[in-house]
């Protein structure tokens, strides 16, 4: 490593800590689900623009590659799979969840690209140590090539982070995750027994006097650094406005952790809830508020154009892959 800068090996090893394992640090605090299409499904164009807007062109061209009644079929085939009860009626509910599932697809695809560079000993699941030696170890190895203040407190920090989220994940105490835990630690905000370590991970980014609460500067700073000393832009009067208003929920100046949760993970509107109901709606020829196959192969291109098919892609794979 005598040819590489300092700056360059621990560049590189911060990338693949932070970029290639998990969302420790980020500026976009908000874990907003997947919104879905803010367009009504009335017609072929406003299903393209769902395509692209939501698969990028490329994707949205395997949907072009299928005769209506390849699409159908492979449809038809979607339904048997919502249909969780198999009672030959997919009901609201049984919409929601699998749009839900949809949405969370990008997620385990994830998990599955990375999962052989952990697995180190190939047996299937991830010890705690494989994780380490894999994103840690030159640096563990190799500690006084980091001898920089700012670099050194980097990886103290993150080392013991990554330990206790990876714990928090491994459900069976036996520190080695199977692909179900370790789709947790790499994406703790997709599962609700990991929602408090997302919470207390977020506080301790901003929280800089480390008092256990963020206040108004704190919540500024993770998002505005004040570097010419001139006027706050607009945007950030009306963040502090936001954070007087809707974040300081008891209005004593600062945030603590569940007014934190209140903020990151907010509650107020269900997309997968709002979409399963549209379609519910648009197709349920006798109104009885379920639909049958036959109504959704009757109306098959609102589904095609809705989450319910990830906007066309569904309908490209083999129905056993989903």
């Amino acid at each position: 490593m005598a040819g590489f800068s300092f700056s360059f090996v621990c560049a590189v090893l911060l990338c693949a800590a932070v970029a290639q394992t998990k969302p420790t640090l980020r500026k976009e605090r908000v874990h907003h689900e997947p919104e879905l299409s803010r367009q009504a499904h009335e017609d072929n164009k406003s299903f393209q623009y769902d395509h692209e807007a939501f698969l990028g062109k490329e994707e949205a061209k395997t949907f072009d590659q299928l005769t209506p009644e390849e699409s159908k079929d492979r449809l038809g085939k979607i339904v048997d799979r919502i249909d969780s009860d198999a009672d030959g009626y997919i009901t609201t509910a049984e919409l929601k969840a699998w749009i839900k599932r949809v949405q969370k697809r990008y997620v385990y695809e994830n998990v599955a690209k990375v999962w052989t560079d952990y697995d180190l000993n190939k047996d299937n699941k991830i010890s705690w140590d494989e994780y380490k030696q894999a994103t840690y170890g030159y640096y563990l190895a190799n500690p006084e090539e980091f001898e920089d203040a700012t670099d050194q407190f980097s990886f103290k920090k993150m080392l013991p982070r990554d330990e206790r989220r990876f714990k928090a994940a491994d459900l069976n105490r036996d520190l080695a995750a199977d692909r179900e835990e370790f789709t947790a630690f790499l994406h703790p905000e997709e599962f609700e027994h990991m929602k408090d370590i997302v919470v207390l991970e977020t506080l301790e980014d901003i929280d800089r006097n480390g008092d256990g609460h963020v206040d108004e500067d704190e919540y500024i700073a993770d998002m505005f650094a004040h570097e010419d000393g001139g006027p706050e832009p607009e945007w950030v009067k009306t963040e502090r406005e936001q954070f007087s208003d809707f974040r300081d929920l008891n209005k004593d100046g600062k945030m603590d952790q569940d007014e934190i949760r209140h903020w990151i993970m907010p509650q107020d509107y269900d997309h997968a809830q709002a979409e399963a109901r549209h379609l519910v709606y648009e197709s349920d020829q006798d109104k009885d508020q379920m639909l049958t196959k036959e109504e959704i192969l009757e109306n098959w291109n609102m589904f095609v154009g809705s989450q319910a098919t990830n906007y066309g892609e569904d309908l490209t794979r083999n129905h056993d892959e989903l």
